[in-house]
């Protein structure tokens, strides 16, 4: 089966923060057709960090399911993984873990699904079960988890493997295009809308519009906040305004109301004293990302001070993604995506990097 890694971490682009400098022939450049090596057949891109390998297909163990992948979406997880602010939990591994697919093998012990269901592979892969934060409900501390597309395999390849107890029953109303996002930065925008938790009816601002902010905005008006988008980006401001955000502007800008809540969705620091500046005297900002820039000082009384308070957002779950399967089923919640063929992760990945689409991209295997 044919599968990206990543080989090399580093630079894909410039990207929204301006930490990387752009190749003169592009971060990816073309891919080129080397010599069989150990993973066999393979096409580098020549000056970035994914590769597309031939390897065995996997075969499920104990409660494994073998999914053969129709697409997978293309997460910001992963371009930190590439570019390597994320380190690769171990060589060669594929990224990947908005995947939807169908069950084509099953490992001895596994019942859950038949062979032929379709199911969603997302981030939180398996946790240890028996430490304190498994055993109170909190198993996104667990502090022994794996993580789909870090620690193992995921979805950039035609087929990957998945413990049935983390694998997910998709709303059959939804599309495999659409279904994909809804596996991560849907269920990571959900949980961060319960760290950021507004107050009933209360206003929501929302820094940063990409594959997340985007499904959580619509949430967040089904379920009657008034959200305030705050983005770069014609193209992401027009989304918002079409989705039907009660008002957007820029990144930097003044909301025109004080925040209840908030959630930073961009991987920019220097956003957190903004934010926390905007926020209405007990209002809360959870930062959503799995990385981010660093945090300039902030002030005490003019960010901090009235209760204002700061919130991490660690994984998810599966609870977290069960409630917001069943949300953006009963609310319709769709994702705005761009199509791309698996064979053009590594132009999807540089596409997200440069701001090139709104919404989420999505892979599709057959192309």
């Amino acid at each position: 089966m044919l599968s990206w890694i990543v080989d090399r971490p580093g630079p894909i682009s410039a990207g929204p923060l301006g930490r990387t400098e752009r190749s003169a022939s592009g971060p990816l450049g073309r891919t080129e057709r080397s010599a069989s090596g150990p993973l066999g057949r393979s096409e580098r891109s020549a000056s970035g960090p994914l590769r597309r390998v031939e390897r065995p297909a996997p075969e499920p163990a104990g409660r494994e399911l073998l999914v053969t992948v129709r697409c997978c979406g293309v997460c910001r997880t992963d371009l930190h993984l590439a570019e390597g602010d994320l380190p690769p939990k171990r060589p060669g591994v594929t990224p990947g873990h908005e995947v939807v697919g169908v069950v084509t093998d099953r490992g001895p012990a596994a019942g859950r699904f038949a062979v032929g269901d379709r199911v969603g592979v997302a981030w939180l892969a398996g946790t240890d079960g028996t430490c304190r934060y498994c055993r109170a409900g909190r198993e996104n501390l667990c502090r022994a988890p794996r993580f789909t597309g870090w620690d193992l395999d995921g979805g950039y390849a035609d087929q990957c493997l998945v413990d049935e107890a983390y694998a997910y029953r998709l709303p059959d109303a939804l599309t495999d295009e659409q279904a994909a996002p809804l596996l991560c930065a849907g269920i990571i925008g959900y949980r961060a809308l319960l760290r950021a938790d507004p107050p009933p009816g209360g206003a929501l601002g929302l820094y940063g519009f990409g594959g997340s902010a985007h499904l959580t905005a619509q949430l967040a008006l089904h379920l009657g906040y008034r959200v305030h988008v705050l983005t770069r980006g014609p193209a992401n401001q027009r989304l918002a305004r079409a989705l039907g955000a009660d008002s957007v502007g820029p990144a930097d800008g003044t909301p025109p109301e004080p925040l209840d809540a908030a959630i930073l969705f961009a991987p920019a620091g220097d956003l957190v004293p903004v934010a926390l500046a905007a926020l209405a005297p007990g209002g809360t900002l959870a930062v959503a990302g799995i990385w981010l820039s660093p945090i300039p000082p902030l002030d005490y009384a003019g960010q901090l001070f009235d209760e204002r308070q700061l919130r991490s957002v660690t994984a998810n779950t599966r609870q977290d993604g069960a409630e917001f399967l069943a949300l953006a089923s009963r609310f319709g919640i769709t994702p705005t995506t761009t199509g791309y063929p698996m064979s053009a992760a590594d132009r999807a990945l540089r596409d997200l990097a440069d701001g090139r689409f709104s919404g989420a991209a999505v892979l599709h295997n057959g192309g």
